[in-house]
Formats: C-alpha cells, structure tokens, sequence
C-alpha cells in the first residue's frame, strides 16, 4: 500500500469505508488507515476527533455486516465461505472463525470489547456474536467502545508520529511501532481478562459463605 498516496487521498468518506472493510473480512489494516489519517490531521489537513469518530463509525458498519452474516446465515455457511477460494483470499479460514468463536464463547459479551483490540480476532469476533445471537445494541455499543480504543491509540501514534518521522518512512515506522502496541494490548487484554475471572471467582466465593 502506498501510503504517500494514501495520505494524499483521504478524506472522512474514504476513511469509513476503509475501515468498514477492515472489519468485515477483507484484509485492510487499520494501523494503515487511522495512524495515516492522523498524521494527516497533524499537518491541519483532517480533524484528529472526526479522524477517530468516522474510523469508529466504519467499524461499526463492517462489524454489522459480520454480525448480521452470523446471525442469518449461520455456522455451516460461514464455515463453507471461509474454507472457500473466496475466503482465502480474504486471508480466512475455518480455524480463524472457531478462534474467535472459542475467544467469544470463553470470555463472553466483554470479548466484543477486547476482541476488538486483538489482532487475528478484531476483525472476526463480531461472527460468533451473531451466531450467537447477541443483542444488537449491547453488540453495537460494546463494539463502538472497543473499536473506539482502538482508534484512539492508531490516531495517537499518528499525531505523534507527524513530529519526529518524515513522511517517507511512514509505513515503516507505523509497522513498528505497530508490533509494540499489539504486544502491549495483548497484555492489557489478559490483564483485563484476569480481572473479570478474579472477580467473578471471589463473588462466587463470598455467596457461598
């Protein structure tokens, strides 16, 4: 991907919608979207607050689209569509759906926040909220909050990055960085995850007294 063109050519339309196919099934990185964008509105091109809101809002749209996929088509088709031509060109396959069914099933609604977080997982984790027929709402505002975090942190490292990184080496840099907030989320995520089992053990203990 080009990001000096990239850069060139956004806008808020462009932005929604690169980010409603990132969260469906088609391969768009979100670190190569938002962080752009935000850099973008560090040189007074963009709003970095519109930069995150229609980032989130596209999400939200792609993230639908898998939710209502689940939903009406079911296991058996998603898993046909993931082992299909079609499907591996969207770089899926059956065992990327059943880790995200395994990560949701596991950690429950909270999965549709952090999920969102998780790279391998972002992207898929709205499928098995429709198989599982979760409430649409609490989908919707579980998934705004946790795309919306994710957005923060892509458009904080673009804002930041305006100041110290030509634009040249832009892609680099958003790739490296990129690698070091993946790790770190993934351990603010088990952080997270622990949190929620701890607490859940010592209420669980406490009504047994």
């Amino acid at each position: 991907m080009d990001i000096t063109a990239l850069l060139h050519n956004l806008n808020y339309g462009t932005i929604t919608f690169l980010m409603m196919l990132e969260s469906t099934v088609v391969p768009v990185p979100s670190e190569l979207v938002v962080s752009p964008a935000a850099y973008h509105a560090a040189g007074g091109h963009l709003n970095i607050f519109l930069v995150v809101l229609f980032s989130t809002i596209g999400a939200c749209l792609g993230a639908t689209i898998n939710y209502l996929a689940g939903y009406y088509l079911g296991r058996p088709i998603i898993y046909k569509f993931a082992n299909s031509k079609w499907g591996k060109m969207c770089l899926l396959n059956q065992q990327k759906v059943e880790k995200s069914e395994k990560y949701f099933n596991d950690h429950g609604m909270v999965a549709t926040i952090t999920g969102r977080l998780l790279v391998g997982i972002r992207h898929l984790i709205s499928i098995p909220a429709g198989l599982a027929r979760m409430t649409y709402w609490k989908f919707l505002l579980y998934t705004a909050i946790g795309a919306g975090l994710w957005n923060i942190i892509l458009a904080a490292l673009g804002w930041w990055m305006h100041s110290v990184v030509p634009e040249d080496q832009l892609e680099a840099k958003i790739e490296e960085y990129g690698g070091y907030i993946t790790w770190a989320l993934i351990l603010i995520v088990a952080a997270v995850i622990v949190f929620f089992i701890a607490r859940y053990l010592w209420k669980k203990r406490k009504n047994k007294q």
